[in-house]
């Protein structure tokens, strides 16, 4: 036997390992290592719900330790089991920490070492197919558009020159690279030299029919994630494959969603689509390869119809259907799409082009339905005109569900247990509200405070470690307006100031605008020698970095900054919140299911916006308590929070407890005991 390694351990032994036996090893593995109570009832209620094929929600707050919590007890289940982030960040996580140590530590117990695999969108993965062709296509955005004669070797200039070296790179890494991840492209490239060698879905037109069907890497990522035992996606893709009914992630008995909370955004996402008038440009100079002249001109009608059809329409929701003059202009290109559909026929396996003609098929076809589904105008759609607010001219017809609750009570939960968590699962103290939200029937009524449970579901909260009325403060500025006109009211600013300056900085703000974020650091900038970094001035990862650098700095930005930052330590150790996070009135498709509860009897603003702030707002505030040795203020200075009837005390029990004040002078005052600590 190899010096170190561990030696095998009878058949046996792994039908006698518990999911408590695989806990204990893993957190073994760690020096000075142990199970923490919340993570253990955590293991067990996922182990109980397995066995019961039962639903779980649990909420496990920040330090919980959660991700081996749902992974221990996972690897006990027969076949891969599903796990699926929202983010990046955990992805990578999980991916290149959690369970490689994992795997190590329980080999023992389980008697072998568990399997892990990633699996992605196809046009995460290169596509040899196009990377076959992506010389000749230079810049181009599409393969179908007619390229210059390719340069000599020395002779790309500008940008096609820039994108010609990236392309290069590709290609020398395309003969070592065993998963073509572009997460594994290291410096990476820009995205339009990575769109010159990937393959979006749509446009695939199959390993059986490719050229290069036999190493396709997308393909070779499925064979992976169908032979693992856990499984790592994302939501996107988890919601794409559940549109397509399930034909994308390999079949499973558990499914883990972590990061719960963004899944239904995702779901929606994914069942959005619009048109442009650019799209549709795009369309006809890839297809007319591959159609007739009549269907190309056709397109080419289409985009310049929509084009003046939205040039007087304002941004906005359509209430009442579309205009006649948009109605026309979409007709006319639905009209067109089937001309070129028509047109491309079937793709056959001897087709001198079947890729080509796949692309052209999948723009066509995705323009098609899309102006089909707005022409219907059904009751479950929300329609909206969308300006770019960049300058830049863009206008799209945008179309998307009134609501998925449906699409995931149909497509998540059925022949598999489903397992939910976040630290954000409870609003107002109950499950309710996210539970309708990812279609799960309603619950049970039950005393206050008691798991919430729904006809094949239950629920736990699990907490956290972290002792929140000694570790913060939760500051409502009460004594200030309620905040109206859009920015930084200027009480709002002497008061941000005041907290910025009893502490000296690390101050993380998180605004509702971008015109108050920049308000903000102008003033701070003004009045004190504090750095401050700004959104938008730099990459988001660059100015996390310094923040934690600077000790004395302060970080303003907007809603990417409200989640995802972890910044443990004295780094951070006050959060300032301008004002509540409702949606915004002109938010299409908040306004539109709020509107849908109004004309039930309901109230829209109580269904619909409040528990969206409650979730944003749950969001900013983690933001403090990283550790257990972190120590902080939470300022919020919105009024309502403390003030508004009904809403106000939903907001604040959809927090972490924190000692809880409305004065200034004892927000002050920890602040300047903290800065002199």
């Amino acid at each position: 036997m190899v010096p170190g390694t561990v030696p095998p351990v009878p058949a046996a032994s792994k039908k006698k390992a518990t999911a408590d036996q695989l806990l204990a090893a893993a957190v073994g593995a760690v020096p000075g290592g142990s199970a923490r109570p919340g993570q253990q009832a955590m293991v067990e209620a996922i182990d109980k719900a397995v066995k019961n094929k039962e639903h779980l929600l649990v909420q496990a707050g920040t330090g919980t330790g959660k991700s081996l919590g749902y992974l221990t007890p996972s690897l006990l289940v027969e076949g891969p089991v599903v796990v699926s982030t929202a983010t990046l960040a955990l992805q990578n996580q999980l991916v290149e920490h959690d369970l490689p140590r994992l795997a190590e530590a329980v080999q023992p117990v389980l008697g072998r070492k568990p399997t892990f695999a990633v699996l992605k969108g196809r046009h995460h993965y290169l596509c040899a197919a196009k990377l076959e062709h992506a010389d000749e296509d230079g810049p181009s955005d599409t393969l179908f558009d007619a390229a210059p004669p390719p340069p000599k070797a020395g002779q790309w200039l500008g940008e096609a020159g820039r994108l010609g070296k990236q392309i290069l790179r590709i290609r020398k890494w395309s003969e070592k690279t065993q998963t073509g991840d572009r997460d594994e492209l290291d410096p990476g490239v820009d995205d339009s030299a990575w769109k010159a060698v990937s393959m979006p879905a749509r446009d695939c037109v199959g390993a059986a029919r490719c050229p290069y069907g036999a190493e396709c890497f997308a393909e070779a990522s499925r064979v992976r994630a169908r032979e693992a035992d856990i499984v790592v996606t994302n939501h996107s893709l988890l919601a794409v494959d559940m549109i397509a009914g399930r034909q994308i992630v390999p079949p499973h008995k558990l499914l883990i969603v972590d990061e719960a909370h963004e899944l239904a955004d995702r779901v929606s996402s994914a069942a959005q689509a619009e048109i442009t008038p650019e799209a549709i440009e795009r369309a006809g100079r890839r297809a007319r390869t591959v159609v007739t002249p009549a269907a190309a001109e056709a397109l080419a009608e289409a985009a310049d119809a929509l084009t003046l059809a939205l040039a007087d329409l304002p941004a906005g929701r359509l209430t009442d259907g579309l205009p006649e003059r948009l109605r026309l202009a979409v007709a006319t290109l639905e009209s067109a799409t089937r001309a070129g559909l028509t047109a491309i026929g079937e793709i056959k396996s001897d087709d001198p082009d079947p890729v080509g003609k796949q692309q052209g098929k999948a723009v066509l076809d995705e323009l098609s339905t899309t102006a089909q589904r707005l022409l219907e105008e059904n009751k479950f759609d929300v329609a909206w005109v969308e300006k770019s607010d960049f300058g830049n001219g863009r206008r799209a017809l945008v179309v998307a569900p009134l609501s998925v609750a449906g699409t995931l009570a149909e497509n998540l939960y059925s022949d598999r247990t489903v397992v939910v968590t976040s630290a954000t699962l409870t609003l107002g103290g109950r499950f309710d509200t996210v539970a309708r939200s990812l279609g799960l029937p309603a619950a049970a009524p039950g005393p206050e405070g008691a798991p919430a449970s729904g006809d094949g579901w239950t629920s736990l909260d699990v907490g956290s470690p972290f002792d929140y009325p000694k570790q913060g403060i939760l500051y409502v500025a009460a004594h200030l307006p309620r905040p109206a006109a859009s920015g930084l009211p200027d009480a709002a600013g002497a008061e941000l100031l005041r907290l910025v300056e009893a502490l000296g900085g690390r101050t993380l703000g998180l605004f509702s605008s971008r015109k108050a974020a920049t308000q903000a650091a102008e003033l701070v900038r003004a009045k004190t020698d504090l750095p401050v970094l700004l959104q938008g001035e730099e990459t988001l990862p660059i100015l996390v970095r310094k923040f934690k650098e600077q000790k004395e700095s302060c970080l303003f930005g907007v809603m990417s900054l409200w989640q995802g930052v972890d910044v443990p330590g004295d780094a951070c150790q006050l959060v300032v919140i301008d004002r509540l996070p409702f949606p915004r009135p002109d938010e299409p498709l908040a306004a539109a299911r709020a509107d849908a509860v109004d004309a039930t009897g309901g109230s829209g603003f109580s269904a619909v916006s409040v528990p969206i702030a409650a979730v944003r707002l749950a969001q900013g505030v983690g933001r403090l308590i990283r550790s257990t040795g972190d120590k902080g203020v939470v300022a919020v200075l919105d009024s309502r929070l403390e003030t508004a009837r009904g809403y106000g005390a939903f907001l604040r029990k959809s927090l972490p407890p924190f000692w809880y004040t409305t004065r200034p002078d004892v927000a002050e005052g920890a602040l300047r005991r903290l800065a002199n600590s």
